[in-house]
């Protein structure tokens, strides 16, 4: 497993941290990343399998099943993580990048893709904002998406969304800066996931991402986590709305 204790955090310890889709892939990096800092983290997912292995490699998480499509459930798992652990850092992580038809796509699968992708990042900052504005401090971190600024195909939705994001991020850091949360995004590249390597990812289509790159390094979720540690700290007290490409530079060329 990583050693995220590299670099330590003191602002981190005992600090309490929502992250959304935190079952698997990136998400689960960053349970195990403020939980190896000391953190007090809550979860949230619909994969009870994967969320009962990660308990066991993240000591002390605690994991709420969430259907995060589901506003008013949301709104509750916010409420019930704020009355566990004093939510002081949210990370909107989930996110589903499905691919889709954009000459077949119909408006209840827009809406679908949306209410994963979008959605859910503002009614969750909506919800935990409320308890971080009465004790006048808080960091809000979205996840984007490098997806957008690089126009894939085939992933309209997602794209859409992903862009949203960025404004999203950019809005909250001056609708809450004055009662001192702080709003921004990470931008992953080419992450590779479990969920990636077997639905996506190819040999053929590593290399084209290797090529593109101005880092030769395999991106995995460890270097998005750690990002968001920075981000996540009061190392980081001075920033906001801002938007942290973690892409190796593939976004340069």
């Amino acid at each position: 497993m990583t050693d995220y204790r590299t670099a330590i955090y003191r602002s981190l310890e005992g600090r309490g941290v929502l992250i959304t889709g935190g079952a698997s892939g990136i998400g689960a990096e960053m349970v195990k990343a403020f939980a190896q800092q000391g953190a007090r983290v809550v979860f949230l997912d619909i994969d009870d399998a994967a969320a009962g292995e990660l308990t066991e490699q993240a000591p002390g998480a605690v994991y709420r099943h969430c259907d995060l499509r589901d506003i008013a459930a949301l709104r509750e798992a916010v409420a019930d993580a704020e009355r566990l652990v004093g939510v002081e850092v949210l990370v909107s992580n989930a996110a589903r990048d499905d691919r889709h038809d954009f000459w077949t796509l119909e408006p209840e699968d827009w809406r679908r893709h949306l209410a994963v992708n979008l959605d859910h990042h503002v009614f969750a900052a909506q919800a935990a904002a409320w308890a971080m504005r009465e004790r006048r401090r808080g960091a809000i971190v979205l996840m984007g998406s490098i997806s957008w600024m690089r126009a894939r195909p085939g992933l309209i939705a997602y794209t859409t969304a992903k862009a949203g994001i960025h404004g999203m991020a950019k809005t909250l850091s001056r609708e809450l800066g004055a009662w001192g949360i702080r709003v921004n995004s990470i931008v992953p590249g080419a992450v590779t996931t479990e969920r990636q390597r077997a639905l996506w990812r190819s040999p053929e289509i590593d290399a084209r991402i290797m090529e593109g790159q101005a880092l030769k390094l395999s991106l995995d979720g460890s270097h998005v986590a750690r990002t968001a540690l920075f981000v996540a700290s009061d190392e980081s007290a001075g920033c906001t709305g801002m938007h942290y490409i973690v892409d190796a530079g593939l976004t340069q060329n």
